[in-house]
């Protein structure tokens, strides 16, 4: 079984940064792309940004030139790194990735950690 567990969420005044991290464990054989997506109340998941196993990297319009995304493919780790947090970024965050395991390939998702940018 394979596991996602994101960490690092919290609350944040505008203009101020949060760096969250997202593990994933269990019987796997390789990850492709690994990503973040976000969900606001009463509106639709969007993806965030997201990052291949060769390091390209695609970000939402809205986060352009504030997030960044990393990863750690030796531990299965990802980690966005938001800068100049706007009230809009407010949403639970949920990670995601694209894993080849003993089961398989699928998608798998992380519980979500809320992120709230309010003053």
């Amino acid at each position: 079984q394979v596991q996602l567990v994101e960490s690092g969420g919290g609350l944040v005044q505008p203009g101020g940064s949060l760096r969250l991290s997202c593990a994933a464990s269990g019987n796997i054989f390789s990850i492709y792309t690994m990503g973040w997506y976000r969900q606001a109340p009463g509106k639709q998941r969007e993806l965030v940004a997201g990052i291949t196993s060769g390091g390209i990297t695609n970000f939402a319009d809205s986060v352009k030139g504030r997030f960044t995304i990393s990863r750690d493919n030796a531990k299965n780790t990802v980690a966005l790194q938001m800068n100049s947090l706007k009230p809009a970024d407010t949403a639970v965050y949920l990670c995601n990735a694209d894993v080849r395991s003993i089961n398989g390939r699928r998608t798998y998702w992380g519980q979500g950690t809320q992120v709230i940018v309010s003053s």
